[in-house]
């Protein structure tokens, strides 16, 4: 089909966007080209949240036909943590066709250059953009996270990711020239003289495995990451949440097609239930990049068995805050209350343990024993989550038994200083909804240890009381260099403290928070100035986004000929 979209008519239009992506990943400064407040997203319009609902509403009961090659079937299932059953069924694919399919567009998409790539996955993100609300519906009743959350992570914060990567891609693709002139003096001969062509060429097919919880904001950093420098990507949801990748494909397809690009280079793979197509895949010689954000178990299966792919792997760890010393008491309250709730702890980066010294700590409202803290904590939870409205809107739902059977077995690892409890959401009352609970350990008890030294995921953290911030310290290293770590946080007054902290996670590559009282918490990154993960301990053998995230995706071949 001819283009409708030509490369001069998206580079004029998305150019000015990549420029200043490129600078935001330079400064660091805060920017987003995606706003993340409902209203900014129009009223009463196409792009608002009663057309999102309508529009998702739409889908339900409906075959998503995406025009792929090697349909031989149509998978369904998927039931919302709010209880709802959308009933939407998706291609089941014969790799076998499609696979050679995908591979079919790549010369094409590879001659077109790493500009023209950029600005079409630029426009495929607006696309996405455009129609978020009905994203953030998707996120929610796959996830289980409350709708703001879906909004704002599902939608402008997982499109900031996305474009984070594209920014990079772009400029490791072009940080080596397309053409050279290169001359050697020969004394009294005549020079040797070539001219030189670096063109990047892609690695084969990408596929992204993607992750429950978080979909979106997990899946697009390696979907465009490959997009971008010239690889066809095959995108493996989640079986519980495939509705928000699925639509992603879709709009990527269309895209593509409108551009004059085979729209094979994006397509989907779903899996019948039992049929662990991921294993499968993964192994497949047409696959040579993967990104997979999931349990550690698996990550470490993809590491060891996929030999003939770059394998970029989110998995789990064991996250860890010290509280050692404040000088605003009920700030750190607050802060942490909020961390360990949101989305009812289902996030790589919540905190688990918190490090506590036994005797105490140092605060401006005076000394606080290790049980007052515990104590403190649990009322601050209890007051940020006591109206049910806010807790629904907070907690969001349980995203699946596993998680609810953890939760409910804490109780039994100590002491309870905050007891979980139940919430009904009276919008969807077969939502699973619960509030955290903070487990008292001591840290000197071995059987303690065999707890606070386990990811236990979901709404659960353990105060582990400790001899010293220098044991504190210690146990935290010993936590990343066995675990791994996304996040690491820590309160402190202490200059001498706060640098032993700060030299732990430099020696043991995790990302540190100091000191969070306000509005930024220890779970939440920003696209373009944080990187989320670090590739340099067990919980992520990557980071998003940097260099080194988008630079194996792509090699350098260059030719070389005589004048």
């Amino acid at each position: 089909m001819a283009a409708e979209l030509t490369a001069h008519e998206l580079i004029a239009r998305h150019r000015p966007t990549l420029d200043q992506a490129l600078e935001a990943i330079r400064t660091r400064a805060y920017w987003s080209p995606h706003p993340e407040h409902p209203k900014a997203y129009g009223e009463n319009g196409s792009l608002d949240m009663a057309a999102g609902k309508a529009a998702f509403d739409a889908l339900h009961g409906t075959r998503l036909d995406l025009g792929q090659p090697g349909t031989d079937g149509w998978v369904d299932g998927e039931t919302s943590p709010y209880g709802i059953e959308p009933g939407v069924s998706y291609p089941h694919a014969d790799l076998d066709e499609l696979l050679p399919a995908m591979r079919a567009g790549m010369r094409a998409w590879r001659d077109a250059g790493a500009e023209t790539r950029a600005v079409v996955c630029l426009e495929i993100l607006k696309r996405i953009g455009d129609r978020t609300m009905e994203f953030a519906q998707a996120v929610m009743h796959t996830s289980g996270q409350a709708f703001m959350m879906a909004f704002q992570a599902g939608g402008p914060h997982a499109q900031d990711r996305g474009m984070e990567a594209v920014a990079y891609a772009y400029a490791e693709q072009v940080r080596t020239p397309g053409t050279a002139e290169w001359t050697k003096p020969q004394g009294k001969r005549d020079p040797l003289v070539l001219t030189k062509e670096f063109v990047p060429v892609p690695r084969g097919v990408a596929l992204v495995i993607g992750c429950n919880t978080f979909p979106t904001w997990n899946g697009y950093p390696g979907l465009f990451a490959s997009l971008a420098t010239g690889n066809a990507v095959l995108v493996k949801p989640h079986p519980r949440a495939v509705l928000p990748l699925a639509l992603t494909v879709r709009v990527a397809r269309q895209v593509l097609a409108e551009a004059g690009f085979d729209p094979n280079l994006v397509a989907l793979a779903t899996e019948r239930p039992g049929e662990g197509i991921a294993r499968t895949l993964a192994t497949r010689p047409e696959i040579r990049i993967i990104d997979y954000t999931g349990s550690t178990e698996f990550g470490d299966w993809l590491e060891t068995n996929a030999r003939q792919a770059q394998v970029y792997t989110e998995k789990a760890g064991v996250n860890t805050v010290i509280l050692e010393s404040t000088d605003d008491y009920k700030g750190m309250l607050a802060n942490l209350a909020f961390s360990l709730s949101l989305y009812s702890g289902q996030m790589c980066t919540t905190p688990q343990n918190l490090l506590i010294p036994r005797d105490g700590i140092t605060t401006d409202q005076g000394p606080r024993s290790f049980d007052e803290v515990a104590a403190d904590l649990a009322k601050a939870v209890d007051g940020l989550l006591g109206d049910d409205a806010r807790a629904n809107a907070l907690l969001g739902a349980i995203v699946n038994p596993d998680v609810k059977a953890r939760l409910e077995a804490a109780a039994g690892l100590g002491e309870v200083a905050l007891a979980s409890r139940e919430v009904t959401n009276p919008e969807f009352p077969g939502a699973v909804v619960r509030t955290p609970v903070i487990v008292k350990l001591d840290g000197a008890k071995p059987d303690a240890e065999a707890a606070y030294m386990s990811e236990c995921f979901g709404p659960v953290s353990f105060a582990v009381a400790v001899d010293s911030a220098g044991d504190a310290a210690e146990l935290l290293r010993r936590t990343i260099r066995e675990k791994g770590a996304m996040t690491v946080g820590a309160y402190t007054t202490s200059p001498e403290v706060e640098e032993t902290v700060r030299e732990v996670c430099l020696e043991e590559a995790a990302q540190l928070s100091l000191n969070l009282t306000g509005g930024v918490y220890v779970n939440q990154t920003a696209a373009f100035s944080d990187f989320h993960g670090s590739g340099g301990n067990p919980a992520a053998n990557a980071a998003l986004c940097d260099g080194a995230f988008v630079a194996g995706r792509f090699r350098v071949i260059e030719v070389r000929r005589e004048v």
